[in-house]
């Protein structure tokens, strides 16, 4: 069973809920690492960070990070070494799509002011069921993304 890891701040929080039980109803092991009760005043980075940690160290794991926008949380994962974290909020689902099969994205960022409960459960599950095409120029391209942090 993949592991996938969730945060997010309060703009995210009632959404992410939704998501993690819509994770382990796929048959996910769904690891909620916060912020796990409403706080209209949290910040982002404290649980953000927690997720891509972990999808950092767990090269099998990924991630699905939320917040207003996504921007932040998605800025955020990206500082940890052997993270791909890909931003939507809404519009054209093939984004998704190639986040996973030209970028390997390990990570997804959701913007809950801009997607329904609906669109994010069905960009949820298009990402997770898109496979990396493994590519040789897409990998080339990842190697040298992974080689900055040396």
């Amino acid at each position: 069973m993949s592991k996938i890891f969730f945060a997010s701040d309060h703009a995210g929080f009632e959404l992410k809920k939704v998501l993690v039980e819509y994770a382990r109803s796929l048959g996910f092991d769904a690891i909620d690492k916060g912020n796990t009760t409403f706080e209209a005043l949290d910040d982002y980075p404290d649980f953000i960070s927690l997720a891509a940690k972990e999808v950092s160290n767990d090269p099998y794991s990924k991630g699905v990070v939320i917040g207003g926008s996504g921007q932040g949380e998605a800025i955020v994962a990206n500082r940890f070494p052997n993270v791909r974290a890909a931003l939507w909020y809404g519009g054209n689902a093939e984004i998704i799509k190639l986040s996973r099969e030209h970028n390997d994205a390990n990570v997804l960022s959701l913007g809950a002011r801009f997607v329904n409960t609906e669109e994010a459960k069905e960009a949820l599950k298009t990402w997770l069921d898109t496979p990396f095409s493994g590519d040789e120029r897409h990998q080339r391209r990842i190697d040298k993304i992974e080689n900055l942090n040396k």
